[in-house]
């Protein structure tokens, strides 16, 4: 399946989205310590409802030991400074989807390593950016329907 990776999430509320988002499709959910906040943080907890129990989430240290442990096919990482539209790609089962932290979105060395699979979710001129959970959901739906929807009812 898919999976989705947040790189140092700061806003409860947005990764309690993301994990009924994660549950709901399906998709894997990688948290890269360090979090913004508790697992058990009540707001989190709210926003996932009871997903938290049937999503697949698993944290790691860091972004190298979510890499070395779990050897994704392909990482595409979302960002601003992307060069190419989420919707140019041709997505395929297994991929990755890396997004970066709320308030500072993925540090420089990360956006290099990623540069050829560097994406933007297309905006207006002057907008700055888009909530986290939004764009993770705008990037994870064309990826599965992309995929032809694999589980869904």
């Amino acid at each position: 399946m898919l999976t989705i990776v947040l790189y140092e999430p700061e806003i409860p509320p947005n990764t309690g989205n993301i994990i009924r988002l994660a549950a709901n499709t399906g998709a894997n959910l990688a948290l890269i310590e360090p979090l913004g906040f508790d697992l058990s943080d009540t707001k989190l907890r709210r926003a996932g409802l009871d997903y938290h129990e049937i999503a697949n989430l698993r944290v790691y240290p860091d972004l190298e030991d979510y890499l070395r442990t779990t050897d994704p096919n392909r990482v595409f990482a979302f960002s601003t400074k992307g060069t190419q539209f989420h919707s140019h790609v041709k997505f395929e089962k297994g991929d990755t989807l890396l997004f970066g932290p709320e308030t500072r979105g993925l540090p420089n060395n990360i956006l290099e390593r990623f540069r050829t699979k560097l994406l933007r979710i297309p905006m207006q001129p002057k907008s700055r950016s888009l909530n986290l959970a939004n764009a993770v959901s705008i990037g994870l739906y064309e990826v599965w329907r992309q995929i032809e929807y694999p589980g869904a009812t």
